[in-house]
């Protein structure tokens, strides 16, 4: 008889089993057992995995890789935050945070790397909890109403959420954003494997366009409250790349993620990281990233020397690059394997299509000076379209070869 917790879920999962006293919590348990040992099955649909490994593992490697960009944007939250309250003169941390922080001996000096790393974490902690409170919730209603297991993608997606989210955004917001996301952007058309639209991506485009003072891409977010001013990105749609440079941002920092922004999609460095993860364990499509950079940069390129009344045309591709979030979208969102495409041809037509839609929001639409997230929604929209006419086109060639 097999002991220790593997035996304990394993005498438990008759009651859980259909026809036992707890069949309705039956996704409630496979979610734990799922957890904390890998599953019996593989996976048989999307997203589709090339080898022996679950869908639990491939999940694991994802969050992996995406770590380094949580650590960066945990340490830079904490920093630009110490970084206001000092030049405010101020004495302590405010609210509930200075409290906790006190009790475990931290400050707001903005040269101390424990100092950053904690008070960024007590920014992202609550936003993740709520992350994971409030989607799991769906997650586990809607698996119980269909009877099905709970997918393992929710702990990616959460990640994911919770990152591309500013520290202050209200939690409600964060309930609500997440809940969107989940239920219309995935569980309506079936649950993980069956929707169109990245579900993190959803749910911040629904907050983005639902409270606008909160998530404007124009303006930036610093926990701290009344510090506030023109993201890198807004400064160069009013007054070009001098207006960014006199900020006081070199390119340096830029890449790094020593700016304001968002959670844990400031750091180009930190994604070039977790890209060499997804891209040597083969979870995660190099056509993809490498078209989706290919079609900012061309055009980028072409178009810089412009002679316009627009100063968007004078930013270098570098810069493009290092700016908003648009390292973080190409590699861990246009590479979503549900809503990208499945032919390696049509992850480069995608690729380059999520580009330089970018290029053309981020140039042509100074209102919206990030537009990787709706550049990639739209990519998403035509991925079976794709998909399709590349297909097609295959049949027609093997059909001219053999005859």
């Amino acid at each position: 008889m097999k002991k220790g917790l593997r035996g304990f879920l394993d005498r438990m999962e008759p009651l859980f089993a259909r026809g036992g006293r707890l069949q309705n919590f039956n996704a409630i348990f496979e979610m734990v057992d799922t957890l904390l040992y890998s599953p019996p099955d593989v996976t048989r649909g999307s997203p589709h995995v090339r080898d022996a490994l679950d869908l639990k593992r491939v999940m694991i490697l994802v969050v992996f890789a995406v770590t380094p960009c949580l650590l960066v944007g945990i340490w830079n939250t904490g920093f630009q935050a110490n970084t206001a309250l000092t030049a405010f003169g101020a004495d302590v941390v405010p609210g509930w945070r200075g409290a906790l922080m006190a009790m475990l001996g931290g400050g707001h000096d903005p040269g101390s790397l424990y100092d950053n790393f904690l008070h960024g974490l007590l920014y992202f902690l609550p936003i993740y909890v709520v992350t994971m409170m409030a989607g799991g919730f769906w997650e586990i209603l809607f698996a119980s109403v269909r009877n099905h297991e709970v997918n393992e993608g929710f702990f990616v997606t959460s990640m994911l959420f919770a990152l591309i989210l500013p520290p202050s955004i209200p939690l409600w917001q964060v309930a609500v954003g997440i809940s969107f996301g989940v239920v219309i952007g995935k569980e309506v058309f079936g649950g993980t494997g069956k929707n169109f639209l990245n579900p993190a991506l959803v749910g911040r485009a629904f907050l983005y366009f639902a409270y606008p003072v909160q998530l404007s891409g124009d303006a930036v977010w610093t926990p701290v409250d009344g510090f506030s001013g023109a993201t890198a990105l807004g400064i160069s749609a009013i007054e070009g790349m001098q207006g960014v440079l006199d900020s006081g941002l070199t390119y340096t920092q830029a890449f790094l993620g020593q700016m304001q922004g968002s959670l844990g999609e400031t750091s180009a460095a930190a994604c070039l990281i977790g890209a060499a993860i997804l891209i040597y364990t083969g979870i995660a499509s190099w056509r993809i990233m490498v078209a989706v950079c290919l079609g900012l940069i061309v055009p980028a390129v072409l178009f810089g020397g412009i002679d316009s009344s627009n100063p968007m045309f004078a930013m270098p591709w570098y810069w493009h690059i290092a700016l908003g979030g648009f390292a973080f979208g190409a590699v861990f969102m246009a590479t979503d394997p549900v809503s990208a495409p499945d032919t390696q041809a049509g992850h480069w037509v995608f690729g380059l299509l999520v580009g330089l839609l970018t290029y053309i929001i981020r140039v042509v639409n100074p209102a919206f000076p990030e537009g990787i997230m709706l550049a990639i929604l739209l990519g998403n929209i035509f991925a079976p379209m794709i998909d399709h006419f590349v297909i097609r086109a295959n049949v027609r060639r093997r059909v001219k070869r053999s005859g």
